[in-house]
């Protein structure tokens, strides 16, 4: 499964349709996962999935506010064609699984 972190303004439309739709009332503390990025700096974040990702969304208070004004209408496809950035797969060791 690819996992990935996304910042709010590189958001695709499928992406913050799924949070709304996860999150219809907004999200609060209880939702929020907190970790530390490679440059070891702490990064709060929402966590959203598809069948084949798992998306890290930044938690900010203008993410808040997308969410709170998103209509899928609005959006235009192919105005989102910058890749998202994947996070780097992490080796196991052992008997540990995915």
């Amino acid at each position: 499964m690819k996992r990935v972190i996304v910042d709010f303004k590189k958001l695709t439309p499928e992406i913050l349709s799924l949070l709304v739709e996860k999150y219809p009332d907004g999200y609060d503390d209880d939702h929020v996962i907190r970790f530390k990025n490679a440059k070891n700096e702490t990064v709060d974040a929402v966590e959203v999935r598809t069948e084949d990702s798992i998306y890290l969304v930044k938690v900010s208070s203008r993410l808040e506010d997308t969410m709170a004004k998103f209509e899928e209408d609005d959006y235009d496809v192919e105005d989102y064609t910058e890749p998202i950035s994947e996070i780097p797969e992490k080796s196991l060791s052992g008997d540990e699984e995915e």
